[in-house]
């Protein structure tokens, strides 16, 4: 019994990293340089830009609080390592290595525990492992501030993969997201741990909020006043908030590779940046007698917060996105109207990309069907 439970172990984990010995018994249908392995190997590749910004990001918040409020308050068993690793002072370097302190734990908890829930399904089912777990690990360490608790990233890693995507038959058979899942579970679940001031700046006993949240909490008579961020530290990444979602420029640089190589549809991104500026101007037009929201201009609403990452690396998610063409444009531009809607509409929830994006996933099926039905009838009409 032993024997074939470790033959199926030694398999499944040889799908992580080489490619399987079995092959389709009949004539492939299709035939593409881009699989399934090489689609993964673009995502992480187009992420890296983006991890590089967070990762300085994190540690440049933190060295800016320690220098101004004194080294010797940092705490934790990441000061002594900092002490010895950013002696330095502020500078590029000591932000990457104070950066990497936190999102090298986060992400190593992420992989580990995605690995050991998807080797035993792959196992209990006798199939290789996927190669989804490179990309859903580093997005789901991407969507989550630097404070957040290891354990919760687990919990949250855990519920993402079993409930989202292994429930549903494994890597690309799930329906939602698999990162955002795991990212919502504990955004509900445990509030205090991904959200609030305290989380966002790797300084321990230091609060400070993120612009959207700001902005949600400002006096409607001072509006984009309040923020002590510019739109060119929203644009390059220079302010509070989860690792991957700070920097518009190096996310446009991931979204260059994705567009470059095929992997992504440039629909979905186009539409979802259509839906999103036009329903702001809209909102601004409109406008809110007691929500600040209301008043921020497109040009911010499509740096602040995560929408520049939603757009490129959720909406576009080649499984659970449309997969039409005409479909793509429908199903962007409700996502990018939605994200926008639950910004402004609901201080409550100054984010609401994460379940736009959900949103979107479940309605992509419907949108696909009601396309493909609309195209049998016009030929059916057209040829009699």
């Amino acid at each position: 019994m032993a024997r074939p439970l470790f033959d199926a172990l030694r398999e499944a984990l040889d799908g992580l990293v080489r490619a399987t010995a079995r092959t389709t018994p009949g004539a492939p249908h299709v035939r593409d340089a881009i699989d399934g392995r090489r689609v993964q190997l673009v995502y992480v590749v187009a992420l890296l830009p983006t991890t590089f910004a967070g990762v300085w990001n994190v540690g440049h918040q933190a060295n800016l609080v320690l220098a101004d409020i004194g080294w010797a308050t940092a705490s934790g068993w990441r000061s002594g390592l900092r002490a010895v690793l950013c002696s330095g002072g502020p500078s590029v370097a000591s932000d990457l290595l104070h950066g990497l302190l936190y999102f090298l734990p986060i992400y190593a908890v992420c992989f580990v525990v995605g690995l050991f829930w998807e080797t035993l399904f792959a196992a209990v089912r006798e199939r290789p492992l996927r190669e989804g777990l490179w990309t859903t690990a580093l997005l789901f360490a991407l969507t989550l501030p630097p404070l957040v608790p290891l354990w919760q990233v687990a919990l949250g890693m855990t519920f993402g993969v079993v409930v989202a995507q292994e429930l549903f038959g494994g890597y690309g058979r799930h329906v939602l997201n698999t990162a955002l899942v795991g990212r919502t579970f504990l955004y509900y679940a445990y509030p205090d741990g991904i959200s609030g001031d305290a989380v966002w700046v790797a300084v321990d006993g230091y609060t400070a909020a993120t612009p959207l949240a700001a902005l949600s909490a400002a006096d409607i008579d001072i509006g984009l006043d309040t923020l002590s961020e510019t739109w060119r530290d929203a644009f390059v990444g220079n302010l509070p908030g989860s690792m991957g979602e700070t920097s518009t420029a190096a996310i446009l640089l991931g979204a260059a590779i994705l567009l470059y190589t095929g992997v992504a549809s440039w629909r979905v991104m186009v539409s979802m940046v259509v839906g999103g500026a036009g329903t702001a101007a809209l909102l601004g037009l409109v406008g809110g007698e007691a929500n600040v929201m209301y008043g921020v201009p497109p040009a911010w609403q499509l740096v602040l917060g995560s929408f520049a990452f939603g757009t490129v690396f959720f909406a576009p998610d080649p499984v659970t996105s449309a997969q039409t063409d005409r479909g793509r444009w429908i199903y962007g531009l409700l996502v990018g109207v939605l994200a926008i809607l639950l910004r402004v509409t609901n201080p409550g929830l100054p984010e609401g990309v994460m379940i736009a994006v959900l949103l979107g996933n479940i309605f992509a099926p419907a949108i696909d069907w009601t396309v493909e039905e609309a195209n049998i009838r016009r030929r059916a009409k057209r040829h009699g």
